[in-house]
């Protein structure tokens, strides 16, 4: 049976259509299975999220989604209908509420829940009676609007087990204190990725990681499916990427389990509400592709409440350089205010072949590789990113009586004129620059050895420059822009 959704009451970011009713199903092990169709129409100006009740009834096993709608031709520029899809239960959909069940964005067209097993994206547990709520979540729609159909069927029987989850352990056996390698934004078939988690493993290891960190667009579903793939080579992290309407963010390393919500704008003022419940969870918030020019992808919550900043993902593109500078004229603004800096980190973003897990990677200076304290050293800002395991770097500021500064770390001297000594070590870098960034701009560039092996040095002072970061380019493929990175890092301040 086929019926129109219809409005029934609406809210600032989020509308309700007529609850589908299953009232007249029978009920019990042998009970038929049981569909009913919903059509409609969202027009232009929809509110973000619309909910589509489904009255639950007793004795169900399963519940099954799907959907279909139209991709309505668009003039050129103009955008045409995506429509994303997920379920909240019985609980609610209250923001940051205990209802999520599962979100797969626009990357399927059915899903299904059940007690013992859930389509990836979606939280296995039993089919409880109540109301669910089906979420569509209209990404862009057409002047012409935006017709849908969704499919709901019931199928009854013995509800069965949830198995316990196993989440991957805190620590790995490492190498003591050391530099270690990870990529902290990737996607896997949990969320619009085409990889599975075995195969996302393999290619960290392949790339020479020493962590990762699982980050699905907007549920943490991905959270237990690494049963068997962490190791004493491989530390596996729990996140997500928060997907809103005004920016994307990484949780990263949040405790298991932990669902962050995204149904918010920058003009509701909730980010900073969720900011917090990721930092109580353990974990810590990081703007991601800011200057991402896809639609929703621009970061429009600012930066104070970010504990790093992604400013390279994926191959090197004009979006990255954008959100570098952008990075670079945050730490000019917190010299001068002597507020706290936000160091820079950078993660591959890959979705699927032929994307490459560890490009580029952030390398980390921790303790020991375990979640405390690789996210220690990522918000310390003791890190470069390199775009691969090739590359490595050795850099730090020494001066006055023998003191000595590394990345991420202040070097303090007598005096504003006392000579300070910036040296950068390379490996695996072939025909690249190194550059000195300051707070002027580029203050130094040397051409490293033909065999990407070289030490720089460079000579200043606190008042010449109140910061010194290293870059290591490639040579420049366009004119007038400078070679894509094979290396950034984090600055070294200078305080006389």
């Amino acid at each position: 049976m086929a019926r129109r959704g219809l409005l029934v009451g609406t809210a600032a970011t989020a509308l309700t259509l007529g609850t589908v009713s299953f009232a007249d199903a029978a009920t019990g092990n042998d009970a038929p299975d049981r569909t009913r169709t919903v059509r409609g129409t969202l027009p232009t100006g929809s509110p973000d999220y619309v909910y589509l009740p489904v009255e639950v009834p007793r004795g169900v096993r399963e519940i099954a989604v799907s959907y279909t709608y139209e991709k309505t031709p668009v003039p050129a520029g103009t955008p045409g209908n995506a429509l994303d899809i997920g379920i909240f239960d019985e609980r609610g959909t209250e923001l940051g509420g205990r209802g999520f069940r599962g979100w797969s964005g626009g990357a399927r067209s059915s899903f299904f829940v059940r007690a013992d097993e859930a389509t990836p994206g979606y939280i296995a547990g039993p089919v409880r009676a109540g109301t669910w709520n089906i979420a569509l979540g209209a990404y862009t729609i057409a002047p012409e609007g935006l017709p849908y159909e969704v499919t709901i069927t019931l199928r009854f029987g013995p509800t069965g087990s949830t198995p316990k989850p196993v989440y991957p352990p805190e620590r790995a056996k490492g190498r003591g204190r050391a530099w270690y390698r990870g990529d902290c934004h990737l996607h896997s078939v949990h969320s619009d990725g085409k990889r599975t988690p075995a195969q996302i493993a393999a290619a960290a290891r392949a790339a020479g990681l020493d962590f990762i960190n699982s980050s699905e667009h907007n549920t943490y579903s991905a959270h237990s499916a690494w049963d068997g793939l962490w190791g004493d080579d491989l530390l596996i992290l729990t996140g997500e990427e928060v997907t809103t309407r005004n920016g994307h963010v990484i949780a990263l390393a949040t405790d298991p389990g932990t669902f962050v919500d995204w149904r918010y704008r920058a003009r509701d003022n909730r980010f900073g509400h969720y900011a917090k419940a990721v930092r109580r969870a353990g974990g810590l918030v990081v703007p991601a592709h800011p200057h991402a020019t896809c639609i929703g992808c621009h970061w429009k919550f600012g930066f104070g409440e970010a504990d790093a900043v992604e400013v390279w993902n994926g191959a090197y593109t004009p979006e990255d350089g954008i959100a570098l500078a952008e990075w670079d004229n945050s730490l000019v603004a917190a010299v001068r205010t002597s507020k706290p800096w936000v160091p820079a980190m950078g993660n591959s973003d890959a979705h699927r072949e032929p994307d490459k897990v560890g490009l580029p990677q952030t390398v980390v200076l921790a303790d020991e590789l375990s979640r405390e304290a690789i996210t220690a050293g990522i918000r310390a800002g003791h890190s470069y990113i390199a775009e691969s395991s090739a590359v490595t770097l050795s850099f730090g500021a020494s001066g006055g009586r023998g003191l000595h500064a590394g990345i991420g770390e202040r070097l303090r001297v007598d005096g504003d004129d006392t000579p300070v000594t910036v040296r950068l070590e390379v490996t695996g870098a072939p025909g690249c620059t190194a550059h000195f960034v300051t707070d002027q701009g580029t203050l130094f560039t040397a051409t490293l050895p033909e065999s990407g092996t070289g030490t720089v040095q460079w000579r200043t002072t606190p008042v010449h420059a109140a910061y010194v970061r290293a870059e290591v380019r490639h040579p420049a493929t366009v004119p007038g822009l400078p070679g894509a990175p094979a290396a950034l890092t984090n600055p070294v301040f200078l305080e006389g």
